[in-house]
């Protein structure tokens, strides 16, 4: 009986995870066949790969050989699934997904008309949530994956850039900084701020890029901290404060003379958009596709920080 790509999978989840019943519930599966593939798999190379004890699981000389070509193994799936997910087109299925709220929000409805008439066979579940909650919603496995606006740093998760924006400088028409083109930073904190709430990846893109210029968030003379770009929208319009959006957010607005976005003068509020999802997880070729898809469309990437 042959081994097979499953049970590497299994074994190297189990190895991750410490344990069996860690690895049967990020896998969706029941301990017990859990137990029973790892079996399958010594059975097969006729030697222990993991020492099973009350407290936890150790790797033996055999296991810790082949935890390398497990993971390699899973590499290449993956490898494999982007590569091929180009000529599915005929792919069937339901595509669910979570969306931070400017990606859910302002970037991706202008890329699923695009994405449904190459896949017209694919049904799309958005959940239009913020980072936080993404983050929950997968480690509870109610979402395979989601797209958020700032990296997040999990043990369990695997991050990967898909696109890419920039914040920019959002005022009011009429606002005394709107009659310029760009400003100086020190100008900007004079002024109220309406910002997202904590958590969102506005607000950490945001904080990051003011923390690397030595700029402490507690200069910035916040009003507001609003849980919605659409809400910090509407109190810019209303003339509450200005605030830093992704132009894609604001285009409504800005050609109907409502807002002003304005450059700071040596500030770059950029951000890549990132793919997350459980390590332990092989995503579905529709959800590759789709990331595949989205990669594709977006433009050429900005230079990293270390660049």
């Amino acid at each position: 009986m042959a081994f097979n790509f499953h049970q590497l999978h299994i074994f190297y989840t189990v190895a991750e995870k410490g344990s069996f019943s860690a690895a049967a519930q990020a896998l969706h599966m029941t301990q017990p066949a859990v137990t029973m593939q790892i079996q399958g798999l010594e059975d097969y190379f006729g030697t222990k790969l993991l020492h099973r004890s009350t407290k936890k699981i150790e790797l033996s000389e055999a296991g810790r050989a082949l935890l390398p070509f497990a993971r390699k193994s899973i590499d290449l799936v993956k490898e494999t699934e982007v590569t091929m997910s180009k000529f599915t087109h005929m792919l069937q299925g339901r595509l669910q997904l979570g969306a931070s709220l400017t990606i859910g929000e302002y970037v991706l409805p202008r890329l699923l008309g695009p994405f449904g008439q190459q896949y017209p066979k694919i049904t799309i579940s958005m959940k239009v949530i913020n980072t936080a909650q993404i983050l929950e919603e997968i480690r509870s496995h109610q979402l395979n994956f989601g797209l958020i606006e700032a990296p997040v740093e999990h043990p369990d998760m695997q991050i990967d850039a898909v696109m890419h924006d920039e914040l920019k400088l959002i005022v009011p028409a009429g606002h005394p900084l709107a009659e310029f083109e760009q400003v100086e930073m020190e100008e900007v904190l004079q002024y109220p701020f309406i910002l997202r709430e904590q958590g969102s990846g506005t607000r950490q893109v945001m904080e990051e890029e003011l923390r690397l210029r030595n700029i402490e968030m507690k200069s910035v003379r916040a009003v507001m901290e609003l849980g919605s770009t659409g809400a910090v929208k509407s109190a810019v319009e209303a003339g509450l404060g200005i605030a830093v959006l992704s132009p894609s957010s604001v285009k409504h607005e800005v050609a109907l003379g409502l807002v002003k976005i304005i450059d700071i003068r040596g500030i770059e509020f950029k951000r890549r958009f990132y793919s997350i999802y459980l390590k332990s997880t092989i995503l579905p070729i529709t959800a590759v596709t789709f990331l595949t898809f989205l990669r594709e469309q977006a433009p050429a990437p900005i230079p990293s920080r270390e660049d």
